[in-house]
């Protein structure tokens, strides 16, 4: 072993100096993370165990992907984090139950991947305050997804905590995209010749060695175990050279070749060491037995080459396990995974116990196949989806009855798709439909392929899709039927394509039997959905305000499956208060389950509605979270609050700028609420710049969408801008349909929109209490900027009444508003018109002691911080470890020129 790792650093002076650098780093308080990757046998494993020799004085943790294990959530990462476990009850309660609830410690409800990966930051973080931490991944290509998700996102979010993180990998994987990386290829001929001739004994021809270096690529491993092959006589001039093929087969045939030379029980224990993934030569030896193998036997010098039996089984290279498994016979191989399955406990393992009797089975097998099943029970319990879905699928092809078959495809499908495996869900659904024996279950099948849909972003065919399940349904279960036309509805506003899938689902919707007893939550919302696109929203609003009222105490669970559809209810009903509350919850709702999936569109509506209070450092602090997420997923979403805030402040460049691209990115995505948003944004950015000839298309663009939300928001955007440029026909097809949408809704923020609008297009007589009437519902409210727009324009009209006194009044007003709110074009406007009163007005300028030198992410720490929230706390919120709040607030100290928390009460503003 000594031989091997020097000959694997062979030429590595490069690649061993990145690792001392990023060892020095961790010494002084950094954090670093890396993807070490290359072909098998390049020296992956050799600089990995450089790396720990040189780390003296840090704390290792160490894992190793097994092919075999790829299936058992959370596997790899249990590894890791086992000597940390005594640490668990020092972090955070949501985080504690997570973790051990993924690990089996405790029966819970699943937790979300992400609050596994927070967790688990924290864990590493609070290990770290005891000394700089190194965690090493080997054959980290062999993890299992839940843990590569984990482990993936825990090193995007290393910052500050003394800790390494490296991953070894032939391949670099979906979840370790992004991160930094290390390409390890083979030797320069220099050093490959000199590798080759320490291990060749005999001189080589010149001619010979070349072709042997250039076929190897320079592969450590690969000039060594040819070397074995070769003899003095066999190399001669080339001659009995072993045949070109693929590097990764001929060092595989390789080991191969030694392996059919070994004595039978050797070959018999190499194999049961191969298929026993844990690496427990207790486990390895008591499987051996049965099968009537015995050290005094089985263990040879040639053995010995191959694999140790130490603390652990360890094989000299993964291709050594890959040869040994692949060259066995089947009945071999079954015969192995059988003796494994009864030398392993079922109290202590049973999911392991019943992976091995999978493989053992020949063909099959109903109790098997149960066993399969209450496996993938249990991997959900943990929060394993993966692994779920990978126990149903084994069960569904040991199962012999087709009845029962079909059932669990199903189960296979849904965990697959849960799991993000669209492929195999699809494949799943196949046999579900195939082999379905009645109607509910090829309903079933048939919701699971019509979310795939959804989930794949296949346009305009999943809401059709989902209304054919729902009403397939209804016969079998109401309940599911009537969350299945929920999602149908939602899948059909979301996508807002031509309204035809919307008002047909909506139809579907209102043909419903009234629910049985008192109506829950799902069913106000769905009715009143339904008569919202049927009937228009006077028929609609009396049953969405009782949804409204039932959404505050919606269950959590029932926020994070459908609470994305229903909280638009108290948008359709124009409750701004209802509105914020709703979305707060939601946000926390989702940030407590670590569900980040759902929380960014959370975060969206709860931006759009911060920003419309004014709040403009809160709005921008949950743009920061919502981009903190995204990166965090890897999944991008249409940046709504961004849009609406940039456009606000004024900020043309960077408004105009970020207009166009969501346009682009969100017309090619689909993502038509995306195009709606940025339309709006653009109509508001517009007519703050006095642009209205601009703000007229780009509002245009927005109501011309079958959406429900901003193409209503929008039309007052249109109406101001139409009236300013002399467009009163346009003006007033604005002004009907808002009527339509917010006359029925008798709340300040509704009806003081609606009057505002309603002035700009009424005469001389009727204008002005109509203006007082939207400053005084407006006023009432917490829209400051609708409030302040309704000063401008009324003390605009004032001033084109020749009643400057009064309009000095209102504008001055609006003016002060808008500059404490930050709205800077809007202010600009009020300005303009106050200097035509003859009034003297000085430009805004910026206030140097408003913390507006901090970036957004370090805002949302100083507030958090500043409302009293501690660093585990604020970390919590905004997926960090502590000590990155930490290192985050010493920034804002040193930016800031304070020294303690309790200075940022003085510094940041109140509404920062």
């Amino acid at each position: 072993m000594v031989f091997r790792r020097r000959a694997g650093l062979v030429g590595r002076t490069s690649e061993c100096a990145v690792l001392d650098r990023m060892i020095a780093a961790v010494r002084t308080g950094e954090s670093r993370a890396l993807v070490v990757h290359g072909a098998a046998g390049v020296g992956k494993s050799a600089l990995v165990e450089h790396l720990e020799s040189s780390a003296t004085g840090i704390r290792v943790l160490r894992a190793v992907g097994v092919e075999s294990e790829m299936e058992l959530a959370f596997a790899t990462l249990h590894q890791l984090c086992v000597p940390l476990l005594d640490r668990l009850p020092g972090l955070p309660t949501p985080q504690q139950d997570a973790l051990e609830t993924v690990f089996g410690l405790r029966a819970g409800t699943p937790p979300e991947r992400f609050l596994v990966g927070l967790a688990v930051l924290s864990l590493l973080s609070d290990a770290s305050e005891s000394g700089p931490v190194l965690c090493v991944v080997d054959d980290a290509q062999w993890m299992d997804r839940a843990s590569a998700q984990v482990l993936g996102f825990v090193a995007r979010r290393l910052l500050a905590e003394s800790v390494a993180l490296v991953f070894a990998t032939r391949e670099r994987g979906h979840d370790l995209l992004g991160l930094p990386e290390l390409e390890v290829t083979g030797l320069g001929n220099a050093d490959a010749r000199a590798l080759l001739e320490t291990a060749f004994p005999a001189p080589l021809d010149q001619h010979v060695r070349d072709r042997i270096v250039a076929e190897t690529r320079g592969n450590p491993l690969a000039l060594l175990e040819l070397s074995r092959e070769l003899t003095a006589t066999r190399v001669a001039g080339g001659f009995g050279l072993p045949p070109a093929g693929t590097l990764p087969s001929r060092i595989e045939q390789s080991f191969l070749t030694r392996i059919e030379e070994l004595p039978a029980p050797s070959r018999l224990l190499l194999l049961v060491a191969a298929a026993e993934p844990v690496g427990d030569p207790t486990l390895v030896w008591r499987a051996a037995a049965q099968l009537g193998v015995m050290p005094a036997t089985a263990l040879t010098d040639e053995v010995d080459g191959l694999v140790s039996f130490e603390v652990r089984v360890i094989f000299r290279h993964p291709l050594v396990r890959s040869a040994a498994y692949r060259a066995a016979a089947e009945e071999d191989r079954r015969a192995v995974h059988l003796a494994l399955a009864r030398a392993t406990d079922p109290q202590i393992d049973p999911d392991r116990r019943a992976w091995h009797l999978a493989f053992a089975a020949p063909g099959p097998d109903d109790e098997v196949a149960a066993e399969l099943e209450r496996s993938a029970e249990r991997a959900q319990a943990r929060g394993g989806l993966a692994a779920a879905a990978a126990f149903l699928q084994r069960s569904v092809a040991l199962t012999a009855d087709p009845a029962r078959r079909a059932e669990r495809a199903v189960a296979a499908a849904d965990a697959s798709l849960r799991a993000g495996d669209l492929a195999a869900a699809r494949a799943s659904a196949d046999v579900a439909e195939r082999d379905a024996q009645d109607e509910f279950l090829r309903a079933r099948a048939h919701l699971v392929r019509s979310q795939i849909a959804f989930s794949a972003g296949l346009g305009g065919e999943a809401p059709p899709m989902l209304l054919a399940a729902a009403r397939r349904l209804e016969p079998f279960d109401m309940d599911l039927a009537r969350e299945t036309y929920l999602q149908a509805w939602g899948a059909a506003a979301l996508i807002a394509a031509d309204g035809k899938s919307l008002l047909a689902i909506s139809r579907a919707i209102r043909e419903l039997p009234p629910p049985e007893g008192e109506p829950r939550p799902v069913d106000l919302v769905l009715a009143g959905y339904g008569l919202l696109v049927t009937d228009g929203r006077s028929a609609a609003v009396p049953v969405l305000r009782r949804a409204t009222a039932a959404l505050a105490d919606l269950p959590a669970q029932d926020v994070l499956k459908w609470g994305w559809v229903g909280n638009g209810a108290n948008a359709a009903v124009w409750d701004d208060e209802a509105m914020r509350q709703t979305y707060v919850r939601a946000a926390e709702v989702a940030r407590d389950a670590g569900a980040l999936t759902v929380l960014p569109i959370y975060l969206a509506s709860l931006g759009i509605a911060t920003t419309w209070t004014g709040d403009f450092a809160g709005a921008a602090a949950i743009v920061a979270e919502a981009e903190a997420v995204a990166t965090a997923t890897g999944v991008p979403i249409a940046p709504h609050t961004k849009l609406l805030l940039t456009a606000m402040q004024g900020k043309e460049t960077e408004a105009a700028e970020l207009i166009a691209a969501t346009i682009d990115w969100a017309g090619q995505d689909g993502q038509l609420m995306g195009v709606t948003s940025a339309n709006w944004a653009a109509a508001v950015l517009y007519n703050g710049l006095a642009r209205y000839e601009q703000a007229i298309p780009a509002a245009q663009v927005s109501i011309g969408i079958a959406e429900l939300w901003v193409s209503v928001w929008v039309l007052p955007e249109l109406i101001e801008a139409a009236v300013r440029v002399g467009e009163d026909e346009i003006a007033r097809g604005a002004l009907d349909r808002l009527t339509e949408a917010a006359g029925p809704c008798d709340t300040d923020w509704a009806q003081g929109i609606l009057q505002r609008s309603r002035a700009l297009l009424s005469d001389e007589i009727a204008a002005e209490p109509l203006y007082r009437e939207a400053i005084e519902r407006l006023g009432r409210t917490k829209l400051r900027p609708e409030l302040a727009r309704a000063q401008l324009l009324y003390g605009e009209w004032l001033r084109r009444q020749s009643r400057r006194v009064d309009a000095r009044e209102h504008l001055r007003a609006a003016f002060d508003m808008f500059v404490s709110i930050g709205m800077d074009a809007f202010a600009e406007r009020a300005r303009r018109e106050l200097l035509a009163t003859g009034e003297k007005v000085l430009k805004h300028t910026a206030d140097p002691v408003t913390g507006d030198e901090l970036t957004p992410q370090e805002r949302q720490i100083a507030r958090l911080v500043r409302e009293g929230f501690s660093n585990p706390e604020v970390g919590a919120q905004l997926f960090l470890s502590p000590r990155t709040v930490e290192w985050h607030l010493r920034k804002i100290f040193t930016k800031l020129s304070i020294t303690s928390r309790k200075q940022l009460r003085d510094v940041l503003a109140g509404g920062d």
